[in-house]
């Protein structure tokens, strides 16, 4: 069954379970909010934040509400998001230069350090906001890297930022900013959130959230909805992928709805978490 056949069965305005969702119907836990004002008023300021946790948490999904909800803040804001955070030093200035608009040369360092600093304060004296630059799995970034976007941003004897950055990584990034080599830029990080597994009530606000703004609130019995939030270890992208594998089980069998029957003949009665499922 493909994807339209699919949404179509259920009357879905699409699968809510797969990662390509609208940005304006990203579920946002209850901290997500006060982050995300914080790095708005960093955009005032110039500076660091960082959106941390283990895999499966949604780091990634927040940081693109992040990126939508800055960019509805109007054009003056100037938003680049990194697509190749393992480059090295070379081709790491090399996308910096193309995400704000720098023709740089990798030979030339030193004048891509100058044109990248001019142009992040032409941009400020004209919009009185700093440009952002948004690093997802920010954990891969060479040390050599972050610490050159710190140098990059700093000026006045460090009084002064001329960029805010956002790093959305695993648990390693924060273990890395411990050490000697990453804890000048460590230090300097302003604002956090950092993630932690969703007890039961928040994941089932979650799927009730992915539900409702895809159309489909009543595509799952309320004891589903239960059963998935009591076995996904507290990880969205397990539960997401659970329902997903569900949903597709169901229209195969021309199933009306998704229930928790279906939950245990598709995983077996043996449900221990993660791993552990074991399918009839």
């Amino acid at each position: 069954m493909n994807k339209h056949d699919l949404t179509a069965r259920y009357g879905l305005k699409y699968n809510p379970f797969l990662p390509a969702i609208p940005p304006a119907d990203i579920w946002l836990p209850k901290a997500a909010d006060a982050f995300f004002f914080r790095v708005e008023t960093l955009v005032l300021d110039g500076g660091f934040a960082a959106l941390e946790g283990e895999p499966g948490l949604g780091k990634s999904k927040l940081l693109q509400a992040l990126a939508n909800r800055l960019a509805l803040v109007g054009d003056d804001v100037v938003i680049g998001v990194m697509g190749r955070p393992q480059s090295k030093l070379g081709d790491f200035y090399r996308e910096l230069g193309e995400l704000f608009g720098v023709d740089l040369s990798p030979a030339n360092r030193y004048g891509g350090f100058k044109a990248l600093r001019a142009r992040w304060r032409d941009h400020i004296r004209s919009n009185l906001l700093r440009p952002v630059l948004l690093i997802d799995e920010a954990q891969e970034v060479p040390t050599a890297c972050l610490n050159e976007v710190r140098l990059l941003s700093s000026v006045h004897f460090d009084s002064e930022s001329l960029l805010t950055t956002v790093f959305a990584a695993d648990l390693r990034l924060r273990d890395r900013f411990r050490r000697r080599d990453l804890l000048p830029l460590g230090s300097r990080v302003r604002t956090r959130l950092l993630l932690a597994p969703y007890p039961p009530d928040e994941l089932r606000a979650f799927l009730d959230h992915l539900l409702d703004r895809a159309g489909g609130p009543q595509l799952m019995t309320d004891g589903l909805k239960a059963t998935l939030s009591q076995h996904s270890a507290g990880n969205c992208r397990i539960l997401t992928q659970t329902a997903a594998e569900l949903l597709d089980v169901a229209a195969r069998r021309d199933l009306a709805q998704l229930d928790e029957g279906l939950f245990l003949d598709v995983f077996g009665r043996n449900v221990g978490g993660p791993g552990q499922r074991k399918v009839a």
